[in-house]
């Protein structure tokens, strides 16, 4: 297909022509969607928050939130709920933990159950600020306590040793021994500000550090996917996919659209498009059957990817058009005898436009008309699948009628393979456009004229000039 099977009167064709189609899939979706949620059991979920006080940096929050969600925290939560059939294996799949800002972990569960929700939430958050707790209580105990007292002790002993050294240095009556006191103070004071704030870290303080900012809220909704938006989803899903295919198959296809594409497959001229009136445009044949029940009942009977028919003149003005490609087949012929006209099965714009044509050729038997006679033309149809044409008798060619965008250059090539082997010459090409038709007198002796071409079946014999 060309660029216009991106453009967006395109998917609007779509939507107009293929409705049923669309209808049909998109709740064929939804009961897929919700054939899914029956599949998929309801899940709760809630978060629970830790807030970590003091300066955290981001990877330190990072480490924390790793730690949360650890095999051994998950599992002292599982062992502590007691849920029948469920470990810690299962409930790690179940927990997140996330950083977010003001220092504060946010723990999330998730379970079948709004309570058991809250319940895993709490318990999560309970066993992390646990087990952190216990790190930093192993760290300090025994020998983390026995290690600052060590250090008092050198503190004191060192600041005895100073005021030693300050006293040795003298009264302070020369220069070098000022200094040497004034020294000395002063790292007698640095020691002492160190054993301040070695007495204010207390090991007791790091418990306290991490707080259960209360329990987690009771879920009131379901987690997603919940069942109306897999539901939407699936629904969705169907439509996208059906609109995507329609214009995939409209770019991969390979129907001849174009005048000269469809007269060098043919390897013939063209002698004009005349317009066939009509209310369904690309509609094919009826048909019976199974199969063209169902096609009729899904709206795919008729074709979206031609252009909507454009208004029609008046009903003389469409027999203008007749009437000069009669003249152009009358031109290329030696004389004015019998042309076979071959016209694809299935395509029944291009048979109502060959019954015109055969209308037009016998028009010109009234004893009045004053032009040198048409030749008589004999409606053919032909399968692409298979084509087979008549052999020759007394025709003086083959005149090949079709609607554009309906045929492949492979099948059109085999039409006219099938009449070089009958013996055919192909004379012309007649393309058959569906339009808009205006209402008029004339319009119904034209359809009654045609009927008969029409209702003869493959073969029908218009009369002599």
């Amino acid at each position: 297909m060309s660029d216009d099977s991106i453009r967006l009167v395109t998917i609007g064709r779509i939507l107009r022509r293929r409705r049923r189609l669309l209808t049909i899939l998109t709740v064929v979706g939804a009961l897929v969607g919700f054939g899914a949620s029956l599949l998929i059991p309801p899940r709760y979920t809630t978060s629970a928050s830790v807030l970590l006080p003091g300066a955290w940096g981001e990877r330190e929050l990072l480490t924390q939130s790793e730690i949360a969600t650890s095999s051994v925290v998950v599992d002292r939560a599982a062992a502590a709920l007691g849920w029948t059939g469920v470990d810690g294996s299962e409930l790690r799949d179940r927990v997140t933990a996330k950083a977010t800002e003001g220092n504060i972990i946010k723990i999330s569960g998730t379970a079948e159950t709004p309570g058991r929700a809250q319940q895993l939430s709490d318990q999560v958050a309970r066993q992390f600020v646990a087990f952190v707790e216990r790190i930093e209580g192993d760290n300090a105990a025994p020998e983390g306590a026995a290690t600052p007292e060590a250090l008092r002790q050198m503190v004191v002993q060192t600041s005895r040793r100073i005021a030693e050294l300050a006293d040795a240095a003298g009264s302070g009556q020369s220069v070098e021994s000022v200094q040497t006191r004034t020294e000395l103070a002063k790292l007698r004071s640095a020691l002492q500000e160190a054993v301040d704030k070695l007495d204010q870290a207390d090991p007791a303080a790091v418990k306290a550090n991490m707080v259960v900012m209360g329990p987690a809220a009771r879920p009131t909704g379901e987690a997603p996917p919940t069942r109306a938006q897999l539901i939407g989803g699936g629904a969705l899903l169907f439509f996208l996919l059906t609109v995507i295919g329609h214009l995939a198959a409209a770019r991969m296809s390979r129907r001849l659209r174009t005048e000269p594409e469809i007269a060098a497959a043919l390897g013939s001229a063209l002698l004009g498009t005349v317009d066939v009136p009509g209310e369904r445009p690309g509609r094919r044949a009826e048909g019976r059957g199974s199969r063209a029940l169902i096609r009729r009942l899904l709206g795919v009977d008729m074709r979206w990817d031609i252009p909507t028919p454009r208004t029609s003149g008046d009903e003389a003005g469409r027999q203008i058009r007749y009437r000069r490609v009669c003249a152009r087949l009358l031109d290329r012929l030696p004389a004015p005898r019998r042309v076979l006209v071959v016209v694809p099965d299935g395509d029944e714009i291009a048979r109502r436009a060959a019954g015109q044509l055969v209308a037009e050729a016998e028009s010109e038997l009234s004893p009045s008309s004053s032009s040198r006679g048409y030749p008589v033309l004999q409606v053919v149809g032909v399968s692409v699948s298979r084509p087979m044409v008549p052999d020759r008798d007394d025709e003086s060619g083959a005149l090949v009628v079709l609607s554009a965008g309906s045929w492949t250059a492979g099948e059109l090539a085999g039409i006219a393979e099938a009449c070089a082997d009958a013996r055919h010459e192909v004379v012309g090409i007649v393309l058959a456009d569906t339009v808009w038709a205006r209402p008029s007198r004339s319009a119904g002796r034209h359809r009654d004229a045609a009927a008969p071409a029409l209702a003869g079946g493959a073969d029908t014999a218009g009369g002599s000039a």
